[in-house]
């Protein structure tokens, strides 16, 4: 392994088997030396969950590649703080086969690859692919390699990932990419009830397809109508505007609480 080349963490949360996966690291093989750490199964809408109530185990797939019994968030941790020599320069998640709009970062394992990477400090992206029919890597692994390439040249600020989504489609059809915000997402029946052949109640969390808040400059707007979304999030959840209005509500001081 060259000590002299960046060194970049893949994973995902479709697992290690998936073409999106192999398709992202060979996309950014050009650019360092790659070791791919992902999980051992589809994990999808696993979240940032991590794994703290039994042991983990890695194997050693192939050559620089290592399945992982846990979540993208384990994958991840494993790969900084065992599994790497060093820290790499960059950790990029995907490609996720299906997009990763809106509301649906905070469901994401894919999201949640780059999440987990932000907090340790290194610079970190997710890239999906949204859109029907057969799934067609290119433009997202195209897209995907010139950005790791700016990332590893620029950085990002702290505490800050990107979360890019590309059409799915021959990359003749993607009129470009447009810098984005999150948007929203409506659920609607995401809860079926049946009954088993014993009579007994059952539930399915999935339901219709969503619809999308067609708001100009949202992820969704850019992607429905033919560009990559390229979207800063921020791991700082706090509403400071909200934080303003709350110093002025009577709730009283610590004292007048009940001892």
């Amino acid at each position: 392994m060259d000590s002299s080349a960046p060194l970049i963490l893949v994973s995902n949360d479709d697992g290690v088997g998936a073409p999106g996966l192999r398709a992202l690291a060979e996309c950014l093989a050009p650019l360092g030396t790659v070791v791919v750490v992902a999980p051992d199964r589809e994990r999808s809408a696993a979240g940032h969950s991590i794994t703290l109530n039994h042991p983990l185990r890695a194997h050693a797939v192939a050559d620089g590649w290592h399945s992982v019994d846990g979540t993208p968030t384990d994958c991840v941790t494993l790969g900084v703080m065992q599994l790497l020599p060093r820290r790499p320069a960059l950790v990029a998640a995907g490609i996720n086969h299906g997009g990763n709009m809106g509301d649906d970062i905070t469901y994401s394992g894919t999201v949640a690859c780059a999440v987990e990477a932000t907090l340790h400090g290194i610079p970190a992206f997710a890239v999906s692919l949204a859109g029907e029919g057969a799934p067609d890597f290119r433009a997202a692994a195209s897209f995907a390699g010139r950005l790791a390439a700016e990332i590893l040249r620029r950085g990002l600020p702290a505490y800050t990932f990107l979360n890019v989504n590309v059409p799915n489609g021959p990359p003749e059809n993607v009129r470009g990419h447009q810098v984005t915000r999150q948007g929203r997402r409506t659920y609607v029946d995401t809860v079926t009830r049946k009954e088993d052949p014993r009579g007994r109640p059952y539930y399915w969390i999935g339901g219709s397809a969503p619809t999308w808040e067609r708001s100009s400059g949202t992820d969704s707007e850019a992607v429905f109508g033919g560009f990559i979304s390229l979207t800063p999030l921020r791991l700082d959840f706090t509403d400071h505007g909200t934080m303003e209005d709350l110093r002025t509500w009577p709730l009283g001081n610590h004292a007048d609480l009940p001892r």
